[in-house]
């Protein structure tokens, strides 16, 4: 009996959980922005170090916080009956909105290297972040070729329907891991010379590690909700995945 009610206080209904973590991912995105304004100098387009800033910030909000909206969508119940073309439009959308802005970001931090002659992709953040970009736009190629080409074959689709799930939650976590071992890094660089060192966790270290939990937490509730039973999507057989609009 105990362990019912406990189960059924953690029951929350999916648009609650939603709204908490759409919150969640505003205030990472505010979170970052506000770091590079105020700590960071700013934002340019000049190739200096405020060019550099765009890069976190487009980061977050792309790979982490736009990506796992697009994880979700099937997750949401109104999906779950009628046509899944709208919805595959919209999850095809966001995550190709997240890739334009990934690539967005990776445009700024090679710019900033390049006009100040620092080597590019000599860090484990930089491997990871890379990696993480060239799964994510295989991925995106894959799934647009099996799931949105009106002549892919319904046993394809089936067959990769648990790889596209499997790489899509993979992408997630890199993509998590990227962003919190490149504020580390970026914390690492910037408190030395000149300022209070790292090691004595000055404010800009404290607002930064914050945002380093906040989107870990953010990862860590979306790979929650896709791995819990009762919000996954049922499977149905009498559904074609390419129906259009008013058809069943």
């Amino acid at each position: 009996r105990c362990h019912h009610r406990s189960v059924a206080m953690l029951d929350i209904p999916f648009p609650t959980f939603c709204a908490f973590l759409g919150s969640l991912g505003l205030l990472c995105v505010a979170l970052v922005s506000a770091w590079c304004q105020h700590w960071r100098g700013g934002f340019s387009l000049d190739g200096g170090s405020r060019t550099f800033n765009w890069h976190p910030v487009l980061m977050v909000t792309g790979l982490v916080v736009l990506y796992g909206a697009a994880a979700l969508v099937y997750r949401v119940p109104s999906t779950w009956s009628g046509p899944k073309l709208p919805w595959k439009l919209l999850h095809g959308g966001l995550a190709l909105g997240a890739f334009v802005l990934t690539v967005l970001g990776l445009a700024a931090v090679f710019s900033f290297h390049n006009s100040r002659g620092t080597s590019n992709m000599y860090s484990l953040h930089s491997w990871i972040g890379l990696g993480t970009v060239l799964l994510f736009s295989c991925q995106w190629a894959a799934g647009f070729g099996a799931f949105l080409l009106p002549w892919a074959p319904a046993w394809l689709r089936e067959l990769y329907k648990p790889i596209h799930v499997f790489f899509g939650s993979t992408i997630l976590m890199m993509s998590v891991a990227s962003c919190v071992s490149g504020i580390n890094e970026k914390l690492f660089f910037s408190l030395k010379n000149g300022t209070t060192e790292y090691k004595l966790l000055p404010a800009e270290a404290v607002f930064a590690n914050t945002l380093g939990i906040l989107i870990l937490l953010f990862g860590l509730l979306v790979m929650g909700a896709l791995a819990r039973p009762s919000w996954k999507r049922p499977d149905s057989s009498s559904l074609d995945s390419r129906q259009v609009p008013g058809t069943r």
